[in-house]
C-alpha cells in the first residue's frame, strides 16, 4: 500500500465527499455519547456568542469554529494530567473540550471578573490551567513555541506529560512554526502538533496561499511522523490522538497531526455568507453535511437532545451576565506588572 501524499489532501479536502455516519470502530455507546454531548455544548455556548456579538452584547472581536468540534472534543479525549495544551484565536471549543467551565468563557467574552482571565483578555484570551489549558493568543502562531518550551520543561523533568498545540493552516506560513518544528523534531520532545486545516486563512483559501493544500508535508520536511484525517470525525480523531499521543508520552518524539475540517462561520463574527467582506464560497452547503454532531448521532442511532443543552448555556449567560466587572484599578493591577 503506497503511502499518502504529504502534500494533497485528496478525497478529505472534496467537499462532496465524507458525509456517511461515524462508525463508533470499538467505543461503547456511553462513551460516543459522551462525546456527543460536549460537541454539542461546543455548538451551543458558541451559537450563544454569535447571537451576542449580532446583538452588541459582547464588544471584542469573537471567532467562531461552528463546525469543527470534533476536533478539539477527539484531542482532549486523550489529554491526560500533566498536560498542557495551548491554543490560538479560535479556541472557545479547545477550552471547553478540556472541561472549563461555561460561565467563565462567557463571562470573558462579557469583560467580567469571573471571566477565565478576569475580563482582561476577551475571546482571544483564555486560559484555565487547573484544566489543562494553558493559554490561547492572537497572534497567528504565537503560542506554538510556547507549546514546544513546556514540552521541552516536560522531557527535563522526566515526566510522561505532553504538550498539544492547536494552530489552523494559515499558521504554517509564519517562520515561528517551522522553527518550533525543527526544535521539537531535533530534541525528539513529546508535543503533538494539531493542525486544523480548514482551507481558510481570514478570508483566503489555502490554493492562494500555499503551493498544495495539505500541511503534512511539513512534518515530513522536519523528519516528523504524522498523520491525516476527517477532523469532521470525531471516533477518527480520538483514534489519531490516541496514537499520537501514545507516540510523544513513549519518548519517540513529536507527532503531527492534520485535521481536516471547514468553518460555518466567517473568519471573525457570526455570519455565515460572509468572511471579512468577502463572500463564502458556494460549498458551504456540502460541508454542512459534514457536521460532526449529526454523523456522530446517526452513528449513534439517535437524535440530538438540544433542550436541555441549551437551558444550560442560557443558565450560564446569565450568571455570566450577573458577575461584577473589574473594579477600575485592575485595568492597570493586570495588564502592567
Amino acid at each position: 500500500m503506497s503511502k499518502p501524499d504529504a502534500a494533497r489532501l485528496g478525497a478529505l479536502g472534496d467537499a462532496s465527499e465524507c458525509h456517511e455516519p461515524v462508525d463508533l470502530a470499538g467505543l461503547t455507546a456511553a462513551e460516543a455519547q459522551a462525546m456527543l454531548e460536549r460537541m454539542m455544548l461546543i455548538r451551543a455556548v458558541e451559537e450563544r456568542i454569535g447571537e451576542a456579538v449580532e446583538a452588541g452584547e459582547v464588544q471584542c472581536p469573537c471567532h467562531l469554529a461552528i463546525g469543527q468540534e470534533a476536533v478539539a472534543v477527539g484531542v482532549a479525549r486523550h489529554v491526560q494530567e500533566g498536560d498542557r495544551v495551548f491554543g490560538g484565536h479560535r479556541s472557545h471549543g479547545h477550552f471547553l473540550a478540556l472541561g472549563a467551565p461555561v460561565e467563565s468563557l462567557f463571562a470573558e467574552v462579557l469583560g467580567k471578573d469571573t471571566g477565565c482571565s478576569r475580563g482582561m483578555g476577551g475571546s482571544m484570551h483564555l486560559r484555565d490551567m487547573g484544566h489543562k489549558f494553558w493559554g490561547s493568543v492572537p497572534i497567528v502562531g504565537a503560542t506554538i513555541p510556547i507549546a514546544v518550551g513546556t514540552a521541552l520543561a516536560a522531557q527535563m523533568d522526566d515526566s510522561e506529560a505532553i504538550a498539544v498545540s492547536f494552530f489552523g493552516d494559515g499558521a504554517t506560513e509564519e517562520g515561528v512554526f517551522h522553527e518550533a518544528m525543527n526544535l521539537a523534531a531535533v530534541k525528539r520532545l513529546p508535543v503533538v502538533f494539531v493542525c486544523e486545516n480548514n482551507l481558510f486563512s481570514s478570508h483566503l483559501h489555502v490554493s492562494l496561499r500555499q503551493p498544495a493544500d495539505s500541511t503534512c508535508r511539513f512534518a515530513e520536511a522536519h523528519c516528523m511522523p504524522w498523520r491525516r484525517v476527517d477532523g469532521n470525525d470525531v471516533v477518527i480523531m480520538a483514534s489519531a490522538m490516541n496514537e499520537a499521543a501514545g507516540h510523544a508520552r513513549t519518548g519517540e518524539g513529536p507527532f503531527y497531526l492534520e485535521a481536516v475540517t471547514y468553518r460555518w462561520r466567517g473568519h471573525v463574527g457570526p455570519r455565515e455568507d460572509l468572511d471579512v467582506g468577502v463572500k463564502r464560497k458556494d460549498d458551504l452547503a456540502q460541508w454542512k453535511r459534514r457536521d460532526p454532531i449529526a454523523r456522530l448521532a446517526a452513528g449513534l442511532g439517535v437524535e440530538p437532545d438540544w433542550a436541555p443543552v441549551r437551558a444550560s448555556v442560557a443558565e450560564a449567560w446569565r450568571q455570566a451576565e450577573a458577575a461584577p466587572a473589574p473594579a477600575p484599578r485592575a485595568h492597570l493591577e493586570r495588564v502592567f506588572s
